[in-house]
């Protein structure tokens, strides 16, 4: 029944809708708005009866308390979702729903024993995660201690304080020395404790940003000096084995010096061979020997 449009100036947008969880928060809320309306007094004491007797004054009155009374209600089911409005939709008057709402979700004092002892044992066991944030967490905390209060167990700032102190994790350990040594944990609030933290928190976030932007930095340097270095020990080398070969084929006479060389020993018989068959053998080697070196 939750109507989450803005009807004129009365009623303020987003009103919490119960959905039969978390009684207790949205029953603080309801408050909060029934004394904006000037409502709550109707709402927990309902509207008495008008005596048959009534002068008129006392008949105008209750007019007005009857006005009271139906705008009321008229906030009760828009704040309801259409399950727990059946369980109130006989109720005329703001009082009757209210009532039953609170009997039927805010349990009687044996339960809210049990739940409590749930509930601290659950507190006991609470611990900073390493991928929480210091909003995150103090929220997480401070709504269980929300229950708590709830079921009739109310701790103090301090108790809070040194709680969130003994819970964080480890790269808040210098901080969590600081505020111990420097702070009166008595008169410390919790929003003091939250502000002093989340500012420890931005300052280590950034300097990790910083560090690892440096280190981003130096291996795109690295790497980049490493391929230059590469690239010219590459070039280098192609220079050198081109200005070897090019050698080679300038100056063949050191390599035909050495190809006859393993001929010095063999007695070759001078008196036949004429001066043409000489220039043959040596026209016909060096043209072998440039085709060779040039392939």
């Amino acid at each position: 029944m939750a109507n989450q449009n803005t009807t004129s100036t009365q009623f303020p947008a987003n009103l919490p809708v119960f959905k039969g969880e978390n009684y207790d928060r949205w029953c603080a809320q309801m408050k909060v708005i029934f004394r904006f309306q000037d409502v709550l007094e109707t709402v927990i004491n309902g509207v008495v009866e008008l005596d048959a007797n009534a002068d008129e004054a006392t008949r105008t009155e209750h007019h007005e308390l009857k006005k009271k009374d139906a705008k009321a209600l008229f906030i009760i089911h828009q704040c309801v979702n259409p399950n727990i409005f059946e369980k109130i939709i006989e109720e005329e008057i703001s009082k009757g729903a209210w009532d039953t709402l609170k009997n039927t979700y805010g349990g009687d004092e044996k339960l809210k024993g049990i739940k409590l002892q749930a509930l601290i044992r659950q507190y006991e066991m609470m611990q900073m995660n390493d991928q929480e944030t210091i909003a995150e967490y103090l929220a997480r905390m401070l709504s269980l201690t929300n229950l708590m209060k709830s079921c009739g167990e109310a701790l103090s700032d301090r108790s809070k304080i040194e709680k969130v102190l003994r819970t964080l994790t480890e790269k808040f350990d210098h901080i969590v020395v600081a505020i111990e040594e420097s702070k009166d944990l008595a008169t410390m609030k919790i929003e003091e404790l939250q502000a002093s933290l989340e500012a420890h928190e931005l300052r280590v976030k950034q300097r990790s940003s910083n560090k690892a932007v440096e280190q981003a930095l130096q291996a795109k340097i690295q790497n980049k000096n490493y391929k230059g270095k590469d690239k010219w020990k590459k070039r280098e080398e192609s220079e050198n084995s081109s200005k070897n070969s090019k050698t080679r084929a300038a100056d063949p006479t050191k390599a035909e010096a050495k190809h006859l060389e393993q001929f010095k020993d063999v007695d070759i018989p001078r008196k036949g061979i004429t001066c043409a068959w000489f220039v043959f053998i040596r026209v016909n080697f060096k043209a072998k020997f440039v085709l060779e070196t040039q392939s």
